[in-house]
């Protein structure tokens, strides 16, 4: 039943993902849930090689949906990796203790903000242009490519964020980019995790299969409905992360 159980929650998570990211707030204590004796870190490294293929089918057919300057995020993926692959390496000469407490703070400006600014994301108007949003989409990509390795909750949703708030993208404009660059922060790090052998490859071929079947769904849904849709989607999952990143950081034992 365990196996039923995963491939369910797989699919919902690629789903999620898919919409605006946050797969891992259902992935994840799935896991720990089905194998409670499990290594925390094999448990990660498995949510990563589940998610990353949804990720990447949401990217191909936001692609087909959309128009995006592959170009740049291409480049910005790319840097998004390295600086993935340097956060996990830095994780293991410094504590992440600090930055769970903090971030369901960062995560609730962030819902306070869109709560409040309800025109944010509306309007696709890039910015930037040229140069000029190559030089920006690396930075963000660099910054929370960074995150991703050395902590990584909310991920998706600081990628969507930046790229609403900052280069002025629509909420289904961005959450196609973060797609693309969230799944070079995802497979950097999945590269650590089947370098050291974590990865029970029984168990997530068939769940990618669940998740990629999700995240196609996701996908047509975010793209049927449009920046209105993406937007409600990303407030529920920002406001389910401050809930679940506070319970870790004040609660837990």
């Amino acid at each position: 039943m365990d196996i039923v159980f995963l491939l369910v929650c797989s699919a919902l998570a690629g789903y999620v993902d898919a919409v605006v990211g946050g797969g891992g707030l259902i992935l994840v204590p799935a896991f720990f849930s089905a194998y409670p004796l499990a290594p925390a870190a094999t448990l990660l490294g498995n949510n990563k090689s589940v998610s990353l293929w949804g990720t990447l089918i949401a990217s191909w057919n936001y692609s087909k949906k959309i128009d995006l300057p592959w170009r740049k995020l291409l480049l910005s993926a790319v840097f998004a990796a390295a600086c993935s692959f340097l956060g996990a390496w830095t994780l293991n000469l410094v504590s992440s203790d600090a930055l769970k407490k903090i971030l369901p703070l960062v995560l609730l400006g962030v819902l306070s903000y869109t709560l409040i600014n309800k025109n944010l994301g509306n309007s696709h108007e890039p910015r930037f242009r040229g140069h000029a949003e190559l030089f920006v989409m690396m930075m963000v990509a660099g910054l929370i490519g960074f995150y991703d390795g050395f902590f990584g909750p909310g991920t998706g949703s600081f990628f969507i964020f930046i790229f609403v708030r900052l280069l002025r993208y629509d909420f289904l404009h961005a959450s196609g980019a973060a797609k693309i660059l969230n799944s070079a922060s995802n497979a950097a790090a999945l590269c650590l995790f089947v370098l050291q052998g974590k990865i029970w490859w029984a168990v997530t071929i068939p769940m990618a299969i669940c998740n990629i079947l999700g995240s196609t769904v996701g996908t047509h849904m975010a793209v049927k409905h449009g920046s209105g849709f993406v937007r409600w989607v990303f407030i529920g999952v920002v406001s389910c992360l401050i809930i679940k990143t506070a319970s870790d950081a004040y609660l837990a034992p």
